[in-house]
């Protein structure tokens, strides 16, 4: 099979050929039909996640079609079409796994670092990895719900927030795109904020109720005029814009930070003590939330905005989302 492999730290992809694997008993063999291109896997390619193995083939947002199952799999089926995600499996032993807290698993699995991933024509993945495709959903619209959808997705369904909340998602991305449809078809009041308004009208055409331009206005204070926010969705990883937003929170409001970066959210006791305000974290989920992210796709049409690349484009398309000239998730399409 062909496949797109990271052989070092800091490397390009390399198109190489590879033997088709073979499920062990408690894994799935997939023929991977489209994969997305997470910012995610930086990981690989500039080798920061702990204990990464080269080479490797990343990929975790991955849909195919199930070819072959192992000897003890009895949920999945041949030609079933099927996707996998960023948890890409658990130990069931650890203390979170006995409580079902699958996703904090102390062993937890990572498709496309633990194992590899979705950049080639066929993966195998543990069978509690796995999640079913809704028809109505094609292969490369599926792709990027499974790591950007189900992470926004997930995130404000546990959040607490009601129909008719103010919500506010900040950054329109890759990830913020999808969250403002969503929070707009969970029937909440959505304002978009961004640092431009090139993102305006895509917004308003998406459903957000309100747009605030951070480079001519005060979001926290525009925030406050609308009410002040019940959630404010921090999707785009830039701690200053996310600092700049706390003080939009209403009573009882709470930023709940789905952006992956390392630096530092500056905020003072004072700003989180009078109004009983809170800053938060959400990681994605499992394949059922996956799932659940994908059946509630299909029933409201909500899809990601793609650009299709065949995998022996990788780089380029790699290239295209790294540098965030993405318009909004890259998917490669085998």
């Amino acid at each position: 099979m062909k496949a797109a492999q990271v052989q070092e730290k800091g490397g390009d992809f390399v198109i190489v050929d590879l033997e088709k694997p073979i499920p062990k008993e408690k894994e799935v063999l997939i023929k991977v039909e489209a994969c997305g291109i997470c910012h995610s896997d930086a990981f690989v390619k500039d080798g920061t996640f702990p204990g990464i193995e080269y080479p490797r083939v990343p990929g975790h947002e991955v849909v195919g079609i199930v070819e072959k199952v192992g000897e003890q799999v009895n949920m999945w089926k041949e030609g079933q079409r099927v996707g996998v995600g960023w948890h890409g499996g658990h130990c069931f032993e650890c203390d979170p796994c006995r409580r079902g807290d699958f996703i904090n698993c102390e062993n937890a699995k990572v498709s496309g670092i633990s194992y590899d991933g979705g950049y080639a024509e066929y993966m195998t993945a543990p069978q509690e990895a796995v999640a079913a495709v809704p028809k109505e959903l094609s292969s490369e619209e599926a792709a990027p719900l499974l790591c950007a959808g189900i992470t926004v997705f997930n995130a404000l369904r546990n959040s607490g927030i009601k129909p008719g909340d103010l919500v506010a998602v900040q950054g329109i991305g890759g990830l913020g795109h999808l969250a403002v449809q969503y929070a707009v078809k969970m029937g909440m009041r959505t304002v978009a904020i961004s640092h431009s308004d090139s993102k305006k009208r895509l917004a308003k055409e998406l459903g957000a109720k309100h747009f605030i331009n951070t480079a001519n206005e005060d979001p926290a204070e525009a925030l406050q005029k609308l009410g002040g926010a019940r959630l404010i969705l921090a999707t785009a990883p830039v701690s200053e814009a996310i600092t700049a937003v706390i003080g939009g929170l209403a009573i009882d409001g709470r930023v709940l930070m789905v952006a992956a970066t390392g630096e530092p959210v500056q905020v003072s006791p004072m700003q989180l003590l009078m109004g009983r305000k809170g800053l938060s974290g959400w990681p994605s989920g499992t394949a059922k939330d996956s799932e659940d992210t994908l059946n509630f796709s299909a029933l409201t049409g909500t899809v990601p905005m793609i650009e299709e690349y065949p995998l022996d484009k990788v780089n380029e398309a790699y290239a295209q989302m790294i540098n965030n000239k993405a318009r909004f998730r890259v998917v490669l399409k085998m």
